[in-house]
């Protein structure tokens, strides 16, 4: 095999070395079965247990609570823009949205095609660098849900707790942070997110809906549309994206058995503490663009002196096999993503890596 790089793309992101293992292995025979997963039936027999199987690992991970639904669904967490109004927002009700970024706006803004879109709180005005606290906003009681990014993969920012939403509903797009660590999930109505950042590969968006919510669902929407309609064939009315499931399975597997979302929590801690730690102790040569109360443990996005700096880092880092780190176009500077299946020693290795830096070119 090549030499493995680093990888700190923002999504499809690195997959974990077993998993991609594993599934090499499987690829051509699949548990004996002469075929592959890919050309095995969705209503036989082999693929329904690898479904149920990864819907009860997912779970368990989520806290083992059997009030939520877990649905595998496609288009990607920007269809559940749409998907969540059509669902949710009824005629003669407004949906409220807490803006902290590029896909926050993005949501609402979609939203406002279905209904009553209302920006509750935007920090635009700052450049998007912090999350609202609780004493920012204040949620309307006949708001038919309240709309939150937990994790702001652009600016990296994050937040460290759930917003305050009373008996409103809360839904969050969790896309770039889902299962990253540990959450209640009776907080919340319904969450989202795309499976190519810590839980898998792209083809396939997880929605995790309270089964009250079901009941609150358009009646007219087409089944495919629908969460109600695709709760009631278990994600099966037609053939599922079945291989980016079974991936989802492998790593839901290999969570559980590396301690679940406390140890996968305390893993990104450590290796979110390395990078800011290379940031706080630069002297100012890099300077992160999320205030220190908002940082991300997911996305760690900071600025050089200048231009011409940032792209050296780029290619020098490129060199010494650290992939991924140049910054969205919406910022700029630099973005490390630390998604769960980055190693620590990825980490550690970046982090030295701008120490070497700063020396040579501060």
């Amino acid at each position: 095999m090549t030499t493995r790089v680093y990888n700190f793309n923002a999504g499809p992101a690195t997959l974990p070395l077993p998993v991609l293992q594993q599934v090499q292995a499987d690829l051509l025979d699949f548990g004996g079965t002469g075929m592959s997963i890919l050309e095995t039936s969705h209503r036989g027999p082999v693929y329904d247990e690898i479904h149920q199987q990864a819907i009860a690992d997912l779970r368990e991970l989520f806290g083992g609570s059997d009030d939520h639904a877990i649905l595998f669904m496609g288009g990607g967490a920007q269809t559940q823009f749409a998907l969540v109004p059509m669902n949710l927002l009824p005629q003669g009700r407004h949906a409220a949205y807490l803006e902290t970024g590029v896909w926050g706006e993005a949501a609402r803004e979609e939203a406002g095609k279905m209904g009553d879109a209302r920006t509750l709180w935007s920090s635009a005005a700052s450049g998007h660098d912090r999350v609202p606290g609780p004493d920012d906003y204040q949620v309307l009681p006949d708001a038919a849900y309240l709309h939150y990014t937990s994790n702001n993969s652009i600016m990296g920012t994050q937040y460290a707790a759930v917003p305050e939403a009373g008996e409103v509903p809360l839904v969050c797009d969790m896309s770039s942070d889902i299962l990253s660590y540990p959450i209640d999930l009776k907080r919340f109505g319904l969450i989202y997110g795309g499976a190519q950042k810590n839980m898998g590969a792209a083809g396939v968006t997880l929605v995790v809906i309270r089964r009250d919510l079901l009941e609150r669902c358009r009646s007219d929407l087409p089944t495919m549309l629908s969460y109600a309609g695709m709760a009631a064939t278990n994600s099966l009315q037609n053939t599922p994206p079945v291989f980016a499931i079974y991936i989802v399975g492998l790593v839901a597997r290999r969570m559980l058995e590396q301690g679940g979302m406390g140890a996968v929590a305390a893993y990104n801690d450590k290796k979110a503490g390395l990078l800011y730690g290379a940031i706080d102790n630069s002297g100012g040569f890099y300077r992160g663009h999320a205030q220190p109360g908002s940082r991300s443990r997911m996305n760690v996005t900071f600025h050089l002196p200048n231009e011409d700096l940032t792209a050296l880092f780029v290619s020098e880092a490129a060199e010494e096999g650290l992939q991924g780190l140049k910054g969205h176009q919406a910022l700029g500077g630099i973005r490390v993503s630390l998604y769960n299946a980055v190693t620590v020693e990825a980490g550690r290795a970046l982090a030295d890596f701008m120490a070497a830096f700063h020396k040579r070119h501060g």
